[in-house]
């Protein structure tokens, strides 16, 4: 079973996510995205954006991210710095600064406990019991950092950051 083992606060100045934008039209028949985080790996798409140069002041590791004004957008993408020039094929989406509650979700990547609406709740309660404020509508985003969550323990657990723009 999922738990919150760490919850803290990061400031995000402003932000440039580059990536590609996806609806509820291009969840696979599982539900999710994973047939297009698989495309993402099969073609190389987080190779091209890592060309445009990694800044040591952000972490760009690859992101789900989601937000819903209006219709849902699921985008995956990574994080750069805001004037980061957007290569032919992509799309971006430029982000105020802000402060950011971040989970570190620890658990079994492949039985999909780290993901969906059991761990969001899990996470803005642990969250609201700090004292912070979550917007009625927030944006979240899963990051997916190298090597808490791509090199998995002595019982196969990894630890997804869940992170929710606070109000």
């Amino acid at each position: 079973m999922a738990e919150v083992i760490k919850v803290s606060e990061e400031r995000l100045p402003e932000l440039r996510l580059i990536g590609k934008r996806y609806s509820n039209q291009d969840r696979d028949s599982a539900g999710g995205f994973g047939s297009k985080w698989g495309e993402w790996f099969e073609k190389g798409y987080f190779a091209q954006l890592e060309e445009l140069g990694l800044s040591p002041q952000i972490d760009q590791s690859p992101l789900g991210f989601m937000r819903s004004e209006g219709e849902f957008e699921y985008w995956i993408g990574m994080f750069f710095p805001k004037d980061t020039p957007v290569p032919e094929g992509f799309m971006s989406l430029d982000l105020p600064s802000g402060t950011i509650g971040t989970c570190w979700i620890y658990g079994r990547n492949d039985s999909g406990e780290l993901y969906g609406m059991e761990a969001h709740n899990m996470c803005v309660e642990r969250i609201l019991e700090q004292g912070r404020r979550i917007p009625e509508h927030p944006v979240v985003f899963e990051r997916y950092n190298c090597p808490r969550f791509t090199t998995p323990d002595a019982h196969g657990n990894v630890i997804l950051d869940y992170c929710i723009y606070l109000a």
